[in-house]
């Protein structure tokens, strides 16, 4: 598998609640429109590889982008998106992009955390109720490279944290 990203950064780009919370029922918890902006800002013109579930979530797929979707369901078919069924072929997919972005849901978060080289996790400073978790991460493998803090405000009811982890 090493061959396969060996020229490709690949990161990781979520947000999470204190308790790694990503969402329940399929549907993001909080709204926090300048971490919105940051992901666009950072994933536009990427390769954006999801799961089917995230996918289903959104209204459409993302624009300027190209999208993938890894899932085990043959059938699957997305308007605007490539299907992939295993990470080798959605890793295959985005050949031509040498700094993928791998935008959940915790399953596929699990699945990619191995083979990645950067983390990019917006930090929501509360414990949530949730049925969708990012994975630990291991300060062993990981260190942690850049904290950004911002504070609640009226348009803003949680403070939250942009963290940049690199793999060790």
């Amino acid at each position: 598998m090493s061959d396969v990203n060996s020229s490709k950064e690949i990161t990781l780009i979520a947000a999470a609640s204190e308790n790694n919370v990503l969402g329940k029922d399929n549907k993001l918890i909080w709204h926090i429109s300048d971490d919105l902006k940051r992901f666009k800002r950072l994933t536009q013109g990427h390769t954006i590889i999801m799961g089917r579930k995230t996918f289903e979530s959104m209204t459409k797929a993302l624009p300027n982008r190209t999208n993938i979707v890894l899932t085990r369901n043959k059938k699957f078919a997305a308007r605007g998106a490539l299907i992939a069924h295993t990470i080798e072929e959605a890793l295959a997919l985005a050949e031509e992009d040498s700094h993928p972005f791998i935008i959940g849901g915790g399953e596929i978060y699990s699945l990619f955390l191995p083979l990645s080289d950067r983390i990019e996790l917006t930090r929501v400073h509360k414990h949530f109720e949730g049925d969708a978790f990012f994975p630990e991460i291991d300060i062993k493998k990981w260190m942690l490279c850049t904290i950004e803090k911002h504070k609640s405000g009226p348009n803003q009811p949680y403070s939250y944290s942009y963290l940049t982890y690199k793999k060790k």
